[in-house]
């Protein structure tokens, strides 16, 4: 239940905190691009009566449904993680594993950015597709590179380390836009600053989460694939 509830509200809530924040400077500024506090309240009622219930369903039937059980036989005291070389230090790998993500996606996020900040037509909608399946193989892969390294320095908790591995790439993407805007966009005010900066943050949180989730699939699979063969033998 704990789990269900906080699916549903953190990463939405987050988002419409941003969006209302960003609206009230729109509202501030007389701007006709501001949504009605109507259309506000419509959209939170969305998120409460059926977004947030339906997380909750979801996570009824998980509840129901049988435990994911372990390939092998775990001990249940936990063994003592030798001390890893500064190379294998989870700040240096995750960093280190959000680069290529962001390289495959480089050149498509250039265009995305001057589309919706330069009025510029965006067409390669084909294109675009071939990338994001090429980001989803490049997280799963620097990942399961990264979770295997950790696993032969007999450090073993690779979950939350999984999904911060490809999650980086948001973090890149996020520095690249505030470069893009310093370099590539003649935008003066308080306000300006305050929307690009806004919306960017809601565009790098849903890549996060996107090639967070990516991540850690790719190496739970991968751990009880290993774990599994060692079982045969």
């Amino acid at each position: 239940m704990k789990n269900s509830i906080v699916t549903g509200l953190t990463f939405p809530g987050v988002v419409f905190t941003i969006f209302f924040i960003l609206n009230l400077v729109l509202w501030a500024k007389g701007s006709s691009g501001a949504i009605p506090f109507l259309s506000l309240l419509g959209l939170m009622a969305l998120w409460l009566c059926i977004s947030l219930p339906l997380s909750l369903f979801g996570g009824y039937f998980a509840f129901k449904k049988a435990s994911i059980e372990n390939p092998v036989r775990t001990n249940q005291i936990p063994r003592p993680i030798p001390q890893a070389p500064w190379y294998m230090h989870p700040v240096f790998t995750v960093l280190l594993g959000g680069i290529l993500p962001f390289g495959a996606v480089f050149i498509e996020l250039v265009f995305i950015l001057a589309s919706i900040w330069q009025q510029e037509v965006y067409y390669l909608f084909s294109f675009l597709f071939l990338v994001f399946l090429i980001l989803i193989i490049t997280c799963a892969e620097i990942t399961i590179v990264m979770c295997y390294f950790q696993l032969c320095s007999e450090d073993y908790h690779w979950w939350w380390r999984s999904f911060l591995t490809a999650g980086a790439s948001a973090f890149y993407v996020f520095l690249y836009s505030g470069y893009y805007f310093f370099s590539k966009l003649a935008i003066s005010g308080a306000a300006a600053y305050v929307l690009y900066f806004g919306y960017t943050v809601i565009m790098s949180l849903g890549m996060f989460v996107l090639t967070g989730t990516i991540g850690f699939y790719a190496c739970f699979y991968f751990v009880r694939r290993i774990y599994a063969e060692l079982k045969l033998e």
